[in-house]
């Protein structure tokens, strides 16, 4: 299987068509290059809007998955053959929306969706105030003989939400993304974030014997500049293909799932889980 990782820009002064297009010719770039499953960055159609509370922006949410932007996936994965996972902002209903990942495979269908479950409060972060948690559950689908996972950006801080979804059988995990440093942050702490960012993944692909592939946005948004740097890992946990800093770029890697079976003989860590211990995983803290 060939992954093909999607990061671009996405000018503030760009419209939703712009950003598209420039989306779509990537898409068809990593096609092109033997790609078989390509992965867009997280909510791919437009700046990241989160940096601010702003009731105008909920106008920016589509349904999912009947709305312009999953239509444009689908008829571009029948066209070109390859399966498609898309970062969305979602409208449920009104007042309930949601970070969104759609699974598209070949013949353009929906196969699966994940909606975010860990959504974060922070300074230039306000993602609370836009999007309700998840509800979905944690979930694994297969495409085109194997099985991956789709995650969203927050979710890669979490090895229970990398755990629940490997158990689930994904051999690939997804996490588009929309991660970048503040204009006022020190050298040092940009390469502190950065390389904590690689670490907590990585961590996930060795801990489940699963790939990782993180998708990042490029470029500087108001207060924000996006790191891009999407790469892949291996079950070893060693980045096998990593993109451009600061382009835009269609990374393509091939992968080769059937390996999971012989670093998992290796490392047997969830032969040795001990299931009968893990009652306390579900409290908020242990007294």
């Amino acid at each position: 299987m060939k992954l093909g990782l999607i990061q671009h820009a996405c000018p503030t002064t760009a419209s939703y068509d712009q950003t598209l297009k420039v989306a779509t010719d990537l898409i068809r770039e990593a096609a092109g290059r033997g790609a078989t499953l390509i992965a867009t960055q997280e909510l791919f159609v437009g700046p990241y809007f989160c940096q601010t509370e702003d009731e105008r922006k909920f106008d920016l949410a589509e349904p999912v998955p009947d709305g312009p932007t999953t239509r444009h996936l689908q008829q571009l994965a029948d066209e070109l053959n390859v399966a498609i996972t898309g970062s969305l902002f979602e409208k449920r209903a009104p007042g309930v929306y949601h970070n969104t990942s759609v699974m598209i495979d070949k013949s353009g269908a929906v196969v699966d969706r994940y909606r975010k479950m860990h959504i974060p409060d922070d300074p230039r972060f306000y993602e609370k105030y836009y999007f309700t948690p998840g509800d979905l559950g944690f979930r694994a689908q297969e495409v085109d003989g194997t099985k991956t996972g789709m995650l969203v950006c927050w979710d890669q801080w979490y090895p229970e939400a990398a755990r629940l979804t490997a158990l689930r059988g994904a051999q690939v995990l997804f996490y588009p993304t929309a991660i970048g440093w503040y204009h006022g942050e020190t050298s040092e702490d940009k390469a502190q974030q950065k390389a904590a960012w690689q670490t907590i993944q990585k961590s996930h692909a060795v801990a489940n014997g699963v790939y990782v592939a993180a998708i990042n946005r490029v470029g500087t948004e108001d207060d924000l500049a996006f790191w891009g740097s999407s790469f892949v890992c291996d079950p070893g946990g060693s980045v096998i293909a990593e993109a451009s800093p600061t382009e835009p770029e269609a990374l393509v890697v091939e992968i080769d799932p059937g390996k999971i079976e012989s670093w998992r003989r290796g490392w047997p860590f969830l032969r040795d889980r001990r299931i009968d211990a893990y009652d306390s995983i579900t409290k908020r803290l242990i007294d």
